[in-house]
């Protein structure tokens, strides 16, 4: 009969066991592709010492030939908990080494226990993603799996942040879990996402393309806007999760954590050589947020995609607060399907987690063309008015310059629920530009003179004196004070120190339809 040391050595010996993985050369295999193994992946994410690991003794129930039971070591993924900078986070981290990280019944398991831990302590989720995808040999029972997991994002969204981070293969059904979550991060050349591969493309379609050319960190972060980060090394990826997470509450029911800030100069002379008075020239409004935001704090979210919009997380003030912004540069800062799919989205995580939205408005309107309005711009720009109207957070604007027609009151103006609107001196807000507006109101007496140019430039500063001014809409409460630029950041301060424990209610209901 076994003592209690024999049964202790037992223990420890399954435990080694477990963590060793699919064993030393599969672990080599793994490093040997630029990637590191679950354990070392949260040691690096989590604080020294502070990862308490769940359920590692879970087992398969299958013994099918290449299913040899209790052959699978931690059933491929690794569950529990930790602390990032001091707040307690729940993960799982998928094994390589095990199965390729194959998502079988129990595996799932491990993950939809850790899940419902997590929602029900209130602390945010973290998904590290490695996995060739559904263990076959289980056949629906992975599908099943699959379903546990995926319901439990969408159920949690919006009660905890969540967050998924692909270090490896993420394919067919598995790319699921990752859309539904708030945010995704890739890593380059090593990580790639797609529901079908490069394989079946090509017998299906005859496209020859490389997975990474496919599914790759720079594909999603440019083209199909799946990915919100990528970064060089795996390192440089969850470190970045880690930043992320400074930004956000651990629930719904919280608000977003504070911090020391440095008191640089509040009035920002920087501003008035950043933006030209010319509204036909352009600028790179992160000059604007940097300028405004405290030190080094702003955090872009999505900066390869749809580069026509800035949006992400700084601090005015030591308070977080999520930052939309039209950026001129691209497009003239103009709103397009894709831009508006990123600036919705955005608001609605902010809404969600009790983020303040600081929007700078200089856009010149939705943009035109047989594209766009086939591609569902009515749809798409109609989230973006959606989104700011069903926000109840603090809301402010700063119209920086340009505020034409419809996105104007599509960004946050004071029709949609705006707490405060504030315009610089050269704003320009009307139905239209000046020069479109000119041709319209004045066509006859252009046709007509003498000297058609010349009356047309006399009528476009007439109609930017007389209508396209910032004193029109303050005067009808539309704007709530014209400001000198280089005030911006202390208004933005005492805004958000005002809106601060602001409350609002919406009509019962059990929720909206969106224009999806």
């Amino acid at each position: 009969m076994m003592d209690m040391y024999d049964k202790l050595s037992e223990l420890y010996d399954k435990r080694r066991r477990v963590e060793m993985g699919g064993g030393d050369k599969r672990r080599e295999k793994q490093h040997e592709k630029g990637k590191l193994t679950a354990r070392e992946r949260i040691d690096i994410l989590v604080d020294n010492e502070t990862f308490v690991e769940l359920q590692p003794f879970i087992e398969h129930r299958f013994d099918e030939e290449g299913m040899e039971k209790g052959s699978a070591p931690g059933e491929g993924v690794v569950t529990g908990y930790g602390n990032v900078n001091g707040r307690k986070i729940f993960l799982f981290a998928q094994d390589f080494t095990v199965y390729g990280g194959a998502l079988g019944e129990m595996h799932a398991k491990k993950i939809a226990n850790v899940m419902d831990l997590a929602a029900k302590n209130k602390a945010p989720f973290i998904g590290l993603n490695d996995s060739g995808g559904a263990r076959i040999q289980e056949g629906v029972l992975s599908l099943d799996g699959y379903g546990q997991v995926f319901y439990r994002n969408a159920i949690y969204s919006g009660v905890i942040p969540q967050i998924s981070v692909i270090l490896g293969p993420c394919a067919g059904g598995a790319v699921y879990s990752p859309a539904i979550t708030d945010f995704v991060f890739m890593v380059e050349k090593t990580s790639q996402m797609f529901i079908t591969g490069p394989k079946v493309i090509e017998t299906v379609t005859g496209e020859k393309i490389s997975s990474e050319a496919l599914g790759g960190a720079k594909v999603h972060g440019s083209k199909s806007g799946n990915a919100h980060f990528s970064a060089p090394t795996e390192e440089a990826a969850l470190n970045e999760v880690r930043n992320l997470l400074s930004y956000l509450p651990q629930h719904e029911g919280e608000d977003p954590p504070e911090k020391n800030y440095y008191k640089k100069d509040e009035f920002l002379y920087d501003l008035l050589d950043i933006i030209p008075t010319d509204p036909s020239r352009p600028y790179d409004v992160r000059k604007v947020i940097k300028e405004t935001a405290d030190e080094n704090s702003f955090l872009e979210v999505q900066k390869d995609f749809a580069k026509n919009a800035v949006v992400g997380f700084a601090r005015i003030g030591g308070q977080p607060a999520g930052i939309i912004a039209n950026q001129p540069k691209v497009m003239a800062g103009g709103l397009d399907i894709d831009s508006s799919d990123k600036i919705a989205r955005f608001i609605r995580f902010c809404d969600s987690f009790r983020i303040p939205l600081i929007t700078f408005e200089d856009v010149t309107g939705f943009l035109p063309g047989v594209q766009q309005e086939h591609g569902g711009i009515i749809r798409h720009g109609a989230k973006i008015l959606y989104a700011y109207s069903e926000a109840t957070v603090p809301k402010i604007t700063v119209i920086t310059r340009k505020a034409y027609g419809g996105a104007y009151v599509a960004l946050n103006s004071k029709s949609i629920g705006a707490d405060i609107v504030y315009a610089w001196p050269n704003a320009e807000i009307a139905v239209m530009g000046p020069h479109g507006a000119a041709n319209v109101i004045f066509a006859r007496e252009i046709s007509e003179s003498d000297n058609p140019e010349k009356t047309r430039e006399e009528k476009i500063e007439l109609y930017r004196e007389k209508f396209a001014n910032p004193y029109i809409a303050a005067a009808n409460g539309m704007v709530d004070d014209v400001i000198d630029p280089r005030e911006t950041r202390q208004k933005l301060m005492e805004s958000l120190d005002m809106l601060k424990y602001k409350s609002e209610q919406r009509p019962h209901k059990k929720h909206g339809n969106i224009p999806l």
